[in-house]
C-alpha cells in the first residue's frame, strides 16, 4: 500500500470536504496509517492520535530471530520505509495509546522519537459475550466434542487457547502437566488450537508444533487426560471459558511474550482465574484483576507448581474468580476504555485550541471553503499598503468561506519573508518557485504528491548543460535556484528570442517549460510544472471547482493561472507580456493597480457574493454582477457585501 498513500491522503481531504467539517482529532492506526496521519494532521491543523499495534522494530527482530535476511525484509515488508514511518508519526502525535505499560517502555522505547506522552488503554471485552456461567445453563454442544477425549470429562479443567505457534510455549505446558501425577489426578487438560484437517496439510510452524504436543501426549501417556479437538466455532469460545470455570478449572497462558493477553480478560470476565506468564500485558492484568499466579515461561517445574497451588486452594480460587469479574468491569470494559480515551481526546483538543488562540490563521480554510482566491505577490498582492489592508480587512468580513494562496517565482523562503514584511497573514498555501513547489499552512506542509507528478522528464543537469552558450543569459545567484527550478537573468539586448531557446532544449532532448516574466527573467521549469498547473492541482486536490477560483497576476509566468475557466483578474501595473490577454473571456483588465486591482476583480466578478452549493461537484459558472461604472470606469457594488473597486 506504500505507493498509495499519498493519493489515499489527497482523498481523504475530499472527504473532509464532503463532510463539511474539519475533525477535531484523528486517529492513525499502525505505520501506513500514521503516515497519512501526519499529512492530514498538519494540512488540517488538528492533533494526532496514535497506536501502533504492531511495530516495525518487533517485527525487524522477530524476522531476524526466524533467519530472514534484511534484503528479503525489505522486498516483502519495507521494514526500513515502516520503521520510518513510525518515527514520524511519534514525533508528531500529540498522544499515543499503549495496550501495557511495557509495551510503552520495551516497544516504543525502541524509537528514536519517544512518545511525547503515551496513555496506557487497555482493549476492552464484550461483558455481553463473556460473563460467568449461570446455574441452569445446559452444558454447551462444545462439551460433547470434549468428551470423546476425556475419560473423567468432569474434573477440574486446565484451559489453554492459542495459535499452534512456539512462542506460545504449549510444549512446556505439557511437560508441566505431565510431570506431576497428582495433576493428572486433579484435573483435565484443553487444548484449543485453533481449526485443522490433517496435521500433515498444516503450514510448517503449526504442524512442527503440533506434532510436537502429539509427541509429548504419546511419550507421557497422558491419553485420557488431554482434549484437543479438531475443530471449534468461534462462538463456542465463551463456552469454553465458562465450561472451565463451572468445573472450578484455570485458564493458563504459559507464552514466551505476550504484549497485552486478550484471552485471560475474556477468562476473568467469565469467572476463570489464571496462571500466566509473567511477561508484558499479564503483569498489567493480574495487577488490576488480582485473579491469579504469574510464573517464569522458562520455568516448567514453577509452572506445574503453580497450577497445583491454584487447582487446591478452594477459597482463594473463588476469591479469584470474584475479583477477576470486579477487576474486568472496572479497568477492562469498553465502557471504561471509551472513559478514559474520551478524557484523553478532551485534554488533547482543549490544550490545542488554546496553544492555537490568538494566531492569525489557526486552521486551514480549505476543507470547508467554497471558493478560493490566488494572488501573486509581487506588483499584485504587494505594493500598495493601504490597498493590501482593504483587502485583508474585506476577505475577514466576507460572507463566505474563502481558501486563500499566493502563488510566486519567489523561493519558499524568500515568499514568506516578503509576506512577514507586508503583514500578510500565513495563508493557507502557497505555490512557490515558479509552480514547482506546493505547501500548506502554518506548518508549511509540502505536497509531496506533486512533486513527484513534477518530476516526471525532468533532468536538471542537462538542462543546465543545454543552456551553456547562449548570449545575454545569465543565471541567478545560488539562492534562487531549486531541485525544480533553473533561473537566469535576461538582456533583452543580448538575449535570442524564447521561441529559438525552446528549439535549441527540444533538439537536445531536454524537456522543460520556459516562462519569461517582465522580459528580465527566464525560469526552465519541469513540463508538468507551471503556477497555474499548481494552482489547478490545488483545486482538485481540495475540491473546490476551477470556476469557483478567483485568479490574480500582473506577468507572463501568471498567465497560464488566468486562462481557462479560472476567474482571471490582471491588475493595472500589469507587464506588457500579458497584453495578449485582453479580450479574452472570463479575464478583467482592472484599472485600480496592486491590492486594489484585486478588489476591483472580486468586484466585477461578484465573488464575495455568489452563493455556491457546496455539497454539488457542478457549480454555477460566475458573471459580472449587475453594477454601474462611475467616470473612471470602476464598479460600483449593487448588492449586500460587494466591495468597491478602490
Amino acid at each position: 500500500m506504500w505507493p498509495h498513500l499519498d493519493s489515499f491522503a489527497d482523498q481523504a481531504l475530499k472527504h473532509v470536504r464532503g463532510v463539511g467539517r474539519v475533525p477535531d482529532i484523528v486517529h492513525a492506526h499502525y505505520a501506513d496509517s500514521g503516515y497519512v496521519g501526519v499529512r492530514l494532521c498538519s494540512l488540517l491543523e488538528v492533533p494526532l492520535a496514535f497506536t501502533g499495534h504492531s511495530l516495525g522494530h518487533v517485527k525487524r527482530m522477530r524476522l531476524l530471530e526466524k533467519g530472514v535476511s534484511s534484503k528479503v525484509m525489505e522486498s516483502q515488508y519495507h521494514i526500513a520505509q515502516r520503521i520510518e514511518a513510525e518515527n514520524m508519526t511519534l514525533d508528531n502525535a500529540a498522544f499515543v495509546v499503549a495496550s501495557t505499560e511495557q509495551e510503552v517502555e520495551d516497544q516504543y522505547g525502541l524509537y528514536d522519537h519517544q512518545p511525547r506522552r503515551a496513555v496506557v488503554i487497555p482493549p476492552g471485552i464484550d461483558l455481553q459475550r463473556f460473563h460467568p456461567p449461570r446455574r441452569s445453563a445446559a452444558r454447551p454442544p462444545i462439551h460433547s466434542a470434549l468428551r470423546r477425549f476425556l475419560t473423567d470429562p468432569d474434573k477440574p479443567m486446565i484451559l489453554a487457547l492459542a495459535r499452534p505457534d512456539p512462542r506460545k510455549n504449549l510444549a512446556a505446558l505439557v511437560h508441566a502437566y505431565a510431570s506431576r501425577p497428582e495433576l493428572r489426578e486433579r484435573a483435565n487438560l484443553v487444548l484449543i488450537l485453533g481449526n485443522r484437517e490433517e496435521v500433515g496439510t498444516m503450514e510448517k510452524g503449526p504442524r512442527r508444533v503440533f506434532t510436537e504436543l502429539m509427541q509429548l501426549i504419546d511419550r507421557y501417556d497422558l491419553y485420557g487426560h488431554v482434549a484437543y479437538p479438531k475443530h471449534h466455532h468461534p462462538d463456542e469460545v465463551p463456552d469454553l471459558y465458562r465450561l472451565a470455570a463451572r468445573s472450578r478449572g484455570l485458564f493458563v497462558n504459559p507464552a514466551l511474550t505476550e504484549p497485552f493477553g486478550l484471552t485471560l480478560l475474556e477468562a476473568a470476565a467469565s469467572g476463570l482465574p489464571i496462571v500466566a506468564t509473567r511477561d508484558g500485558g499479564p503483569r498489567d492484568i493480574v495487577r488490576y484483576c488480582r485473579n491469579g499466579l504469574l510464573i517464569d515461561p522458562l520455568d516448567m517445574d514453577a509452572l506445574a507448581a503453580a497450577l497445583h497451588e491454584a487447582l487446591n486452594d478452594r477459597q482463594r480460587w473463588q476469591r479469584w474468580a470474584r475479583a477477576g469479574l470486579a477487576g474486568v468491569q472496572r479497568h477492562f470494559s469498553w465502557t471504561g476504555h471509551v472513559r478514559t480515551y474520551l478524557r484523553e481526546v478532551q485534554r488533547v483538543t482543549s490544550s490545542h485550541v488554546r496553544r492555537q488562540s490568538g494566531v492569525a490563521v489557526t486552521r486551514s480554510r480549505l476543507p470547508t471553503a467554497d471558493r478560493m482566491l490566488v494572488c501573486d505577490i509581487d506588483n499584485t498582492l504587494v505594493g500598495d499598503a493601504p490597498g493590501l489592508a482593504r483587502l485583508l480587512d474585506a476577505m475577514k468580513r466576507a460572507p463566505c468561506q474563502i481558501g486563500f494562496g499566493v502563488a510566486t517565482g519567489r523561493t519558499l523562503q524568500s515568499a514568506l519573508a516578503l509576506l512577514r514584511e507586508w503583514r500578510v497573514p500565513m495563508p493557507d498555501f502557497i505555490i512557490s518557485a515558479a509552480g514547482t513547489e506546493i505547501h500548506y499552512g502554518p506548518r508549511l506542509v509540502e505536497d509531496e504528491s506533486w512533486k513527484r507528478h513534477v518530476d516526471y522528464r525532468w533532468d536538471r543537469d542537462r538542462a543546465s548543460a543545454a543552456m551553456r552558450g547562449f548570449r545575454g543569459l545569465r543565471q541567478q545567484s545560488v539562492d534562487e535556484q531549486r531541485r525544480f527550478k533553473l533561473s537566469y537573468y535576461i538582456d533583452p539586448d543580448r538575449a535570442p528570442p524564447l521561441r529559438d531557446i525552446a528549439r535549441h532544449l527540444r533538439r537536445s532532448d531536454v524537456h522543460v517549460n520556459a516562462v519569461v516574466s517582465y522580459d528580465a527573467f527566464l525560469d526552465l521549469l519541469p513540463v508538468r510544472a507551471s503556477k497555474g498547473a499548481a494552482l489547478r492541482w490545488v483545486a482538485d486536490k481540495w475540491g473546490i471547482p476551477i470556476d469557483r477560483v478567483l485568479a490574480a497576476g500582473d506577468s507572463g509566468n501568471d498567465e497560464e493561472m488566468l486562462t481557462g475557466e479560472t476567474m482571471g483578474v490582471v491588475v493595472g501595473n500589469y507587464s506588457p507580456e500579458l497584453e495578449g490577454l485582453r479580450g479574452r473571456e472570463r479575464i478583467h483588465f482592472a484599472r485600480a493597480s496592486h491590492a486594489r486591482g484585486i478588489l476591483e476583480g472580486i468586484a466585477h466578478y461578484g465573488f464575495f457574493d455568489r452563493v455556491y452549493a457546496t455539497d454539488s461537484g457542478a457549480g454555477v459558472v460566475p458573471t459580472p454582477a449587475d453594477s454601474s461604472r462611475d467616470s473612471s470606469g470602476e464598479r460600483h457594488a449593487s448588492e449586500s457585501g460587494r466591495v468597491p473597486a478602490g
